[in-house]
């Protein structure tokens, strides 16, 4: 028996790397660092990250823009049987979005305890007067998607800080 690791590429752990690398490229565009995946059938059919600036869009979230890819590579609006997997708990927008489109399964790294419509503020994905309900995995990889999120929040805080100290001191 060889003791090298075995990648099961089949995991909400491989899957949520993944997203997390969807998410990396959030941050490199200076977008709120969120990633989303969308997996049917154990393949993945969409990769997506948070574009609200690059395109102006207050609906360009990762996870909105991965339903529309995977809806378009389905042929079908409904992703029934399919998980989406997102580095942070998805917002109400996007949670209307996955229950519309009956996803089977939600699997979030970070919690949002301000806004997160997976449980921690409400949970619109299993809320009983709905049409469909999505099972949730929530904490996987939570450590890595909340330190990206937190560096993105420090270096917006300290460049905000940058500019109101270069402001304060250009002479009037």
């Amino acid at each position: 028996m060889s003791d090298e690791t075995v990648i099961d590429l089949h995991s909400d752990h491989y899957f949520m790397g993944e997203a997390l690398r969807q998410a990396t490229r959030a941050f490199q565009a200076g977008e709120v660092p969120v990633g989303a995946v969308v997996v049917h059938g154990g393949r993945i059919l969409a990769r997506a990250f948070n574009q609200v600036e690059l395109l102006h869009d207050a609906t360009a979230h990762a996870e909105m823009l991965a339903i529309t890819q995977a809806e378009s590579a389905l042929g079908d609006w409904r992703l029934t049987g399919a998980t989406l997997y997102a580095t942070k708990e998805p917002c109400p927008m996007c949670a209307g979005a996955i229950v519309h489109a009956r996803l089977a399964r939600v699997v979030f790294g970070a919690p949002d305890p301000k806004a997160g419509a997976a449980g921690s503020a409400l949970n619109l994905l299993q809320f009983p007067s709905l049409n469909h309900r999505c099972a949730i995995t929530a904490g996987v990889r939570e450590a890595e998607c909340r330190a990206l999120l937190q560096k993105f929040f420090a270096a917006q805080r300290a460049q905000a800080r940058r500019a109101a100290a270069t402001t304060r001191r250009r002479p009037e």
